[in-house]
This record gives C-alpha cells, sequence and structure tokens, in this order.
C-alpha cells in the first residue's frame, strides 16, 4: 500500500480495464482472497489514519464494496477484541442482505460469526467512518437510506475512508451522482484497490476523494492492460543550464494579446502583462509583447518586470523571423481584435499557444478552424488551453456535457482541431495527436482566481520556447509546465502570504530553476 502524491507517473484504468484486472486476478486466487486481502488492507489503513479512534462506523452496501467493508469490519472487531476492547465497531448494511454476491454473502456469515451485530442505524457519534456502499457499480442517481448514510458521513468533521471509490463517483469520468458534499469538513481518505480510476483525479474526484491510497493487492497483471490515461506529476528536479547559455539560448516567447479600454469599454491589459510576466519568470531568454490597442504600444514599459519587450502588434506580426523562431501565446485578452490576427499567427508561427479570446475567435469562424487543423500537416505545434466553457463553445456543446467526461472532451476537442488540449479545472485534462491522455496530479483551488490560466499560458510559451524543442518532444513539455503551475499552488503558503493572486503566481514561476 503506497500513498497516491503529485510526482511521477501512474496509470489510470476505467471500469472496463479493471474488471480485466479483476478476472485475471481471480484467475490466479482462491475463491474470496481477493475480498479477504482488500478487507484487510481497509481496515489496516483505518486503525493508522484514526489510531486513537474509539468508534469506527463501517456503511456497507448491497454490492462486493460492501463485502470489502465487512471484511474490514471483522479485523476492526479483532483488534478491538485484542487491545481491550476500547474500540467499539458499529456495521450497518444498506440493501438486502439475501441479494449479496457470492463473496458478499461469504463475508457477511463470517462477520456475523465472528460475533458482528448489523446495526439498523448509523451511530450518533463516530471517529471514522469507513464508506463501503458502493464501488465501481454505480450508475445512477442515490437516494433513499444509502444517500442518507453518505449524507450523514460526509457531513460529518471526522476522518472518512472510501474502499475503492467514494460512493457515487463514476470511476472513468470524476461525475458524482449523489447529493452534494460539504467540502473540507474533515479528512477523507479513498483507498483505491487494484487500479486506479481517472475520476478519482478530476472532476468531483480530487474533493471527494481527498488524499489516495493505491494497494493492488498483489496483482501482477496490470501491464497486461493498457490504460485510459496516466496521472502526471513532476518528473524530478528543472534541467540545469549550461554555463555557456545566453538569451538567446533559452528561446523567445511573443505575446500578443490584451485590450486598452479604450477600445472596447474594458480593459484586459492585463492578461497579457501576466502572460508575459509568467514566460519571463519560468525561463524565457526574451519576452515580447504586442497589445490589441492600436497602432502603437499604449504602454511601453513593465516597472515590475522592466525586462519585457513591447512592441507595436503590426510591427511584430511584421517580423516574420522572430515569429517563425519564438513561441506565440495569443487571446490572453484582446476580444474581438484577436480575430482579425490570427489567420497570420495561424499561418506563420511553428509554436503556438492559443487561450481565452483566441478560443472564442476559433470556436466562431470555420476559417480558423481550418488554418488551426491545417496546422499539423506541417508538423507544428497548436496547444489550446479551454476552460469547459471555451472547450464546450470549441464542440458547440453545453458545459454539462463538458464535463460530463472531461476525458473525452479534450480528446475530441485535440481530434478536431489536430491540437494539443489543455482542458483546465480541477484535474487538468492534457491530450495530444497520438498521445494518450493526461491527467494532472497537481494544482489546488486556489488557482480559482482570475488571471492564472494567462499565467499558465506564459509557462506553456516559455516551455515550448527553447530553440532545440522537437514537435515531438511539445506533448511533455507541456504536460511539465501544466505541473509545474500547480506545483506554484501547491508549495504557496497562504498562512504567511495571504491569498494567491495571478500576479503573484507569475512571479513564482522563477523558483521552478
Amino acid at each position: 500500500m503506497r500513498r497516491i502524491g503529485t510526482s511521477g507517473t501512474e496509470p489510470l484504468y476505467g471500469v472496463e480495464g479493471t474488471r480485466a484486472v479483476e478476472r485475471a486476478l481471480a484467475s490466479t486466487l482462491r475463491p474470496f482472497e481477493s475480498m479477504a486481502r482488500a478487507g484487510l488492507a481497509t481496515a489496516q489503513l483505518a486503525l493508522a489514519l484514526a489510531p486513537h479512534a474509539r468508534c469506527i462506523w463501517i456503511a456497507c452496501g448491497p454490492g462486493n464494496n460492501g463485502g470489502d467493508g465487512l471484511v474490514a469490519a471483522m479485523h476492526l472487531l479483532d483488534h478491538s477484541r485484542r487491545s481491550g476492547g476500547d474500540l467499539e465497531v458499529v456495521v450497518t448494511l444498506c440493501g438486502d442482505p439475501a441479494r449479496l454476491p457470492p463473496d458478499g454473502a461469504r463475508a457477511l456469515s463470517q462477520a456475523l460469526s465472528a460475533g458482528l451485530v448489523i446495526a439498523p442505524h448509523p451511530p450518533r457519534a463516530f471517529d471514522c467512518a469507513i464508506d463501503a456502499l458502493l464501488g465501481l457499480g454505480a450508475q445512477q442517481a442515490l437516494e433513499g437510506e444509502l444517500a442518507k448514510q453518505l449524507q450523514t458521513m460526509h457531513g460529518s468533521t471526522t476522518t472518512v475512508l472510501s474502499v475503492d471509490l467514494p460512493s457515487g463517483l463514476l470511476a472513468d469520468t470524476g461525475v458524482y451522482l449523489g447529493p452534494a458534499p460539504k467540502i473540507g469538513l474533515g479528512p477523507r481518505h479513498t483507498l483505491s484497490l487494484l487500479t486506479l480510476k481517472p475520476g478519482l483525479f478530476t472532476a468531483d474526484g480530487r474533493d471527494l476523494s481527498g488524499v489516495v491510497w493505491f494497494d493492488d493487492l498483489g496483482c501482477t497483471s496490470l501491464n497486461q492492460i493498457a490504460p485510459v490515461a496516466t496521472l502526471h506529476g513532476i518528473q524530478g528536479g528543472s534541467p540545469q543550464r549550461a554555463q555557456v547559455s545566453h538569451k538567446g539560448s533559452q528561446g523567445n516567447v511573443v505575446v500578443i494579446g490584451g485590450q486598452s479600454i479604450s477600445l472596447s469599454g474594458s480593459g484586459m491589459t492585463g492578461a497579457a502583462i501576466l502572460a508575459a510576466r509568467a514566460a519571463l519568470h519560468a525561463g524565457s531568454g526574451r519576452v515580447y509583447v504586442g497589445l490589441l490597442d492600436g497602432s502603437e504600444p499604449s504602454i511601453h514599459w513593465d516597472p515590475q518586470c522592466p525586462e519585457l519587450m513591447f512592441r507595436s502588434v503590426d510591427t511584430l506580426q511584421q517580423d516574420r523571423h522572430l515569429l517563425q523562431s519564438a513561441a506565440t501565446v495569443c487571446g490572453c485578452g484582446g476580444g474581438s481584435t484577436v480575430v482579425a490576427r490570427l489567420p497570420q499567427l495561424l499561418s506563420t508561427c511553428p509554436k503556438l499557444v492559443l487561450d481565452a479570446d483566441a478560443l472564442n475567435a476559433i470556436s466562431g469562424d470555420d476559417n480558423l478552424r481550418r488554418l488551426t487543423t491545417q496546422r499539423a500537416q506541417r508538423g507544428w505545434v497548436t496547444v489550446l488551453t479551454p476552460h469547459p466553457l471555451e472547450a464546450a463553445r470549441l464542440l458547440d456543446q453545453d458545459t454539462t456535457t463538458v464535463m460530463s467526461d472531461r476525458l473525452t472532451a479534450a480528446m475530441t476537442v485535440t481530434r478536431y482541431l489536430a491540437a494539443i488540449c489543455v482542458l483546465k479545472g480541477s484535474g487538468t485534462v492534457i491530450t495530444g495527436p497520438g498521445q494518450g491522455p493526461i491527467i494532472n496530479a497537481s494544482g489546488n483551488s486556489s488557482l480559482a482566481t482570475a488571471g492564472t490560466g494567462d499565467a499558465l499560458a506564459g509557462m506553456l510559451g516559455a516551455a515550448l520556447a527553447m530553440p532545440d524543442m522537437a514537435p515531438e518532444s511539445a506533448f511533455q513539455a507541456v504536460a511539465t509546465a501544466v505541473a509545474q503551475h500547480g506545483r506554484l499552488a501547491d508549495d504557496w503558503d497562504r498562512e504567511r502570504s495571504g491569498e494567491l493572486t495571478a500576479g503573484r503566481l507569475a512571479m513564482r514561476a522563477r523558483h521552478l530553476h
């Protein structure tokens, strides 16, 4: 058993793959052995998480997940007896015991023989709750007694340990079928069994799962089954620069965006400047900024980052050598004025990051979509960074559809536009042509503030700007930049430094080196 963190990579398996692993394991074990192992692992983790608990409630459901809980309850009862009886073990069972599957029925029979009593109601007070109500089989909205028990559990401030999956969480998508959970009341943990599931790490999954633990129960068949996605975290430290490095060897980033208040009545200049600052601090050798506010830049320098070089957009677009060698970031601000600039950028820039207003422009213009798709035929790199609403516009869907299956939505954007897609949100999903989907392991809710996406766009520009960046390396570079962006938020000390803002995030990119 081990804790899953934000470093390294982990294969993720959906329901179909997990069922295949279950069958493979069952063929090598005696009947009931996998449930016995799962229950023991659950009990061991519960005791480690709540070593001083006086009452542990195990809420068991009508399937094999409930059987795991019953086995865990037997081990906890045995522990209580051996330690003097200070631990009260309370077991509830939702559903008809007569309809339990064979292994679950065996677990119930053994539990009753061991002296466990099935309680009619949850205890009034408990120090730890084990959610063994539903596992992979959840398919429809939760209701009745099962939903009530989940509300009681998630409404508590005590430790909650979910067996395999939080009940009602869909393993493939991270969509939650239960009542709206109360977040942040107490410690939440999930022990994922046999496989790690993508739903634990995206959409509703991260809030419900809390800290994820993994136990393969001794299964050795995982490498025989293809994962549906990969959990991606920080891969070691940042590469060291050679002593002979110079600003040219670190690459150039061009940021085109922003919009002065005089053009539209609403200023978005800050979006472009945030992207540019992040690109600079993430390691780019030179950063050029073109603001979409007229023929001459209204801002000639940035007092916080005087290294940024401001140019008129016309001047930048006329410098084909720069655009063809740099990584260009477009759409961080700019509104509808971006539309007129995109055809040349799409046709000139081999490395292009498109965010926000650029994505909205593409979603409503068939010619821009065609130009975007054609870039892949030239071996050029295109990175799209939509949040769910922008992804919905690109796909001509609504956000509910996008959020119902974030992996599929991102893969569909990639397929439609032949581009790398970074679908932002809890558990950012990264997809690319010919690449398996990635779910980013880092980041937290402190990124839910205006401008952090602009900072990410700048960091992506810096990641792609290196002169020796080969197109086939771009996907990994994007995944690394997304992981670093999240890690900056994870490392932020809110107690000492206050709330994380996009400006602070952009400046913190310098800590990557």
